[in-house]
């Protein structure tokens, strides 16, 4: 049953948008309804965050956000960038251009998060994060659809090492900032009101005075595409990495807070890492 699973993910790749979409509809609300420990995720997340109102629709919309992973990984970079219908805020990428500064983007699991990275890939070089996913049959298949300008840095060391390399050659990095890191590599610092085990790596790789950039693309309705929305920061960061840490996980929640919807309330975002000390109160 497992050697099919490739077979089923290559062939919706070629399946149209708008029904991908249909069928994640299915697929979020099949989860919903089967599986009792997403569903008290998702509850709770969603209810700490005070954003149950967009409940019912985000339910639908993460079935949405996997179910079109097979289009965003496995069909050519053009076509795939080529969904983004409407950019907002291009201009502060050209600007960083002009000025010769390295960008370093950060996006949380909102919308189609994929699909930022290969949209500015299609156009210069990008280095973004990358931890190998736990089911060997998904890395091949994850790897093969990213194109030659957009380069994966691994969760360790010598990843950091072409991170900081690309944003002094004053090229793109990408990470989801809303990934719990491994143990030793974050802070516990307040999301949506409560401790998270918090990645410090994008406020140590804002020191290298790289532009740092918000970034979500933004499901359309009946899969008519994406809307790619960027913001800069909201104010410059201070302070050492624990702060600038949570000051980054606030902005993040402005974000969020525009299409509550689409972010995945489901990823336990408040998981305790292998070997971390949990944090004082929860």
């Amino acid at each position: 049953m497992a050697s099919l699973i490739p077979i089923v993910f290559k062939a919706l790749a070629a399946f149209p948008l708008p029904l991908l979409h249909i069928l994640g509809t299915l697929g979020g609300w099949l989860v919903w309804l089967l599986s009792p420990g997403y569903r008290r995720n998702f509850s709770r997340h969603i209810g700490q965050a005070g954003m149950t109102q967009a409940k019912t629709a985000a339910i639908a919309e993460a079935g949405k956000a996997l179910l079109e992973l097979p289009k965003i990984w496995l069909r050519p970079q053009d076509e795939v960038a080529g969904r983004v219908v409407r950019v907002s805020g291009w201009d502060l990428v050209e600007a960083a251009w002009s000025a010769g500064r390295g960008i370093l983007f950060l996006t949380p699991h909102l919308g189609c998060f994929e699909i930022t990275a290969q949209y500015y890939a299609a156009r210069r070089p990008m280095t973004v994060l990358y931890r190998r996913p736990r089911r060997d049959w998904l890395a091949p298949l994850i790897e093969a659809g990213r194109g030659a300008n957009l380069k994966l840095a691994p969760a360790d060391l010598s990843g950091v090492r072409r991170l900081l390399k690309a944003l002094k050659g004053g090229e793109a990095v990408g990470m989801l900032h809303d990934q719990v890191p491994g143990n030793g590599e974050g802070a516990w610092v307040p999301f949506f009101g409560r401790p998270a085990y918090t990645m410090t790596l994008a406020a140590r790789l804002a020191e290298t005075g790289a532009s740092v950039l918000l970034a979500y693309a933004e499901r359309l309705a009946c899969g008519a595409g994406y809307h790619l929305r960027l913001f800069p920061l909201s104010a410059p960061l201070e302070g050492d990495s624990m702060q600038r840490a949570a000051q980054l996980n606030r902005e993040l929640e402005t974000l969020i807070r525009q299409c509550p919807e689409q972010y995945l309330w489901g990823y336990n975002r408040y998981k305790v890492p292998a070997g971390a000390t949990p944090p004082e109160a929860d």
